[in-house]
Protein backbone atom coordinates (compact mmCIF):
# COMPACT_ATOMS: atom_id res chain seq x y z
CA UNK A 1 0.00 0.00 0.00
CA UNK A 2 1.15 3.25 -1.08
CA UNK A 3 2.17 6.18 1.69
CA UNK A 4 -0.08 9.04 1.68
CA UNK A 5 1.24 12.05 -0.35
CA UNK A 6 1.96 14.10 2.89
CA UNK A 7 4.19 11.48 4.23
CA UNK A 8 6.00 11.99 1.03
CA UNK A 9 6.90 15.00 1.53
CA UNK A 10 7.85 14.83 5.16
CA UNK A 11 10.22 12.00 4.31
CA UNK A 12 11.53 14.46 1.33
CA UNK A 13 12.36 17.35 3.61
CA UNK A 14 14.06 15.91 6.47
CA UNK A 15 16.48 13.76 3.92
CA UNK A 16 17.05 17.65 2.09
CA UNK A 17 18.10 18.85 5.53
CA UNK A 18 20.27 16.02 6.41
CA UNK A 19 21.70 16.98 2.95
CA UNK A 20 22.01 20.67 3.66
CA UNK A 21 23.57 19.68 7.36
CA UNK A 22 26.28 17.39 5.76
CA UNK A 23 27.35 19.85 3.16
CA UNK A 24 27.71 22.79 5.66
CA UNK A 25 29.93 20.44 7.76
CA UNK A 26 31.98 19.12 4.55
CA UNK A 27 32.41 22.83 4.14
CA UNK A 28 33.46 24.47 7.42
CA UNK A 29 36.67 24.97 8.02
CA UNK A 30 38.33 21.95 9.63
CA UNK A 31 40.62 22.18 13.01
CA UNK A 32 43.62 20.01 13.66
CA UNK A 33 44.51 18.08 16.33
CA UNK A 34 47.14 20.27 18.22
CA UNK A 35 43.85 22.48 18.48
CA UNK A 36 42.36 20.45 20.76
CA UNK A 37 45.54 19.90 22.56
CA UNK A 38 45.84 23.63 22.46
CA UNK A 39 42.49 24.54 24.29
CA UNK A 40 42.92 21.27 26.54
CA UNK A 41 46.50 23.48 27.39
CA UNK A 42 44.78 26.78 27.55
CA UNK A 43 41.81 25.99 29.83
CA UNK A 44 43.91 23.80 32.22
CA UNK A 45 46.14 27.15 32.89
CA UNK A 46 43.23 29.45 33.04
CA UNK A 47 42.44 27.42 36.22
CA UNK A 48 45.30 26.81 37.39
CA UNK A 49 47.28 30.20 37.22
CA UNK A 50 44.27 31.61 39.59
CA UNK A 51 44.17 29.08 42.27
CA UNK A 52 48.00 29.01 42.29
CA UNK A 53 47.94 33.06 42.52
CA UNK A 54 45.30 32.52 45.18
CA UNK A 55 46.83 30.09 47.07
CA UNK A 56 50.27 32.23 47.79
CA UNK A 57 48.23 35.56 48.53
CA UNK A 58 46.76 32.90 51.26
CA UNK A 59 49.79 32.08 52.42
CA UNK A 60 50.98 35.86 52.41
CA UNK A 61 47.94 36.75 54.24
CA UNK A 62 48.24 34.11 56.70
CA UNK A 63 51.77 35.03 57.67
CA UNK A 64 51.01 39.11 57.70
CA UNK A 65 47.31 38.66 58.70
CA UNK A 66 46.28 35.78 60.47
CA UNK A 67 42.52 35.07 61.58
CA UNK A 68 40.20 32.81 63.16
CA UNK A 69 40.09 31.30 59.24
CA UNK A 70 41.96 30.19 56.84
CA UNK A 71 43.43 32.67 54.27
CA UNK A 72 44.61 29.83 52.01
CA UNK A 73 41.59 28.26 52.46
CA UNK A 74 39.59 31.03 51.67
CA UNK A 75 41.51 32.13 48.76
CA UNK A 76 42.55 28.95 47.11
CA UNK A 77 38.35 28.66 46.86
CA UNK A 78 38.22 31.79 45.06
CA UNK A 79 41.05 31.61 42.50
CA UNK A 80 39.44 28.54 41.90
CA UNK A 81 35.97 29.68 40.96
CA UNK A 82 37.51 32.45 38.97
CA UNK A 83 40.04 30.00 37.13
CA UNK A 84 36.55 28.37 36.30
CA UNK A 85 35.00 31.53 35.07
CA UNK A 86 37.86 32.63 33.23
CA UNK A 87 37.70 28.96 31.44
CA UNK A 88 34.19 29.09 30.73
CA UNK A 89 34.41 32.85 28.90
CA UNK A 90 37.53 31.07 27.00
CA UNK A 91 35.59 27.81 26.02
CA UNK A 92 32.20 29.83 24.51
CA UNK A 93 34.41 32.44 23.32
CA UNK A 94 36.23 29.41 20.91
CA UNK A 95 33.04 27.98 20.54
CA UNK A 96 31.58 30.81 18.52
Amino acid sequence: MAAPENEKDIFGRIISEKEKRKLRVLNEEKKSEFFGFGMFGMVGWSVTAPTILGILGGIWLDKHYPQSFSWTITCLTFGLIVGCIIAWNWIIKEDQ
